[in-house]
């Protein structure tokens, strides 16, 4: 599972792996179910790699996150996501000391907790992902 090919669909639930594209259509696998969809071109549809944290020096990326995230857990899920605002807000800060909370919102960090859970479930080995991207800068 490559982490550049997982979207999130606005007004569906989950994470959801890009199979192929036509030209109205992108065809994809969701991650928890692995139910194949045509998801259509006019649906808002958002690249999980493009996706950044707010910071009070920089915006982080949201591969970043999930690697903070991952050896904060040790490779295990996160709390889940269910959880009150204050222990979300607490474990995320726990996390990313640094993010800036005016901007990040509860909904926010619960929305990266639920998907690094789902990532988690999936298999998804974060610092495997992360040693991908650095080989390739590197070449």
């Amino acid at each position: 599972m490559e982490f550049s090919k997982i979207i999130s669909v606005a007004g569906k639930p989950g994470l959801y792996q890009v199979l192929s594209q036509s030209k109205n259509a992108i065809i994809v696998q969701g991650i928890n179910d692995s139910k194949r969809i045509a998801i259509n071109a006019t649906q808002n549809v958002s690249l999980l790699e493009n996706i950044a944290i707010y910071t009070y020096e920089e915006d982080l990326p949201l591969l970043s996150v999930f690697k903070a995230i991952y050896e904060k857990t040790n490779g295990e899920k996160a709390i889940s996501h269910k959880e009150s605002g204050a222990k979300l807000t607490e474990f995320f800060s726990g996390v990313l000391p640094n993010y800036d909370d005016e901007r990040v919102y509860t909904s926010n960090i619960k929305k990266v907790i639920q998907w690094f859970n789902i990532l988690v479930d999936a298999g998804m080995d974060f610092s495997a992902v992360q040693e991908e991207a650095s080989t390739e800068e590197a070449e």
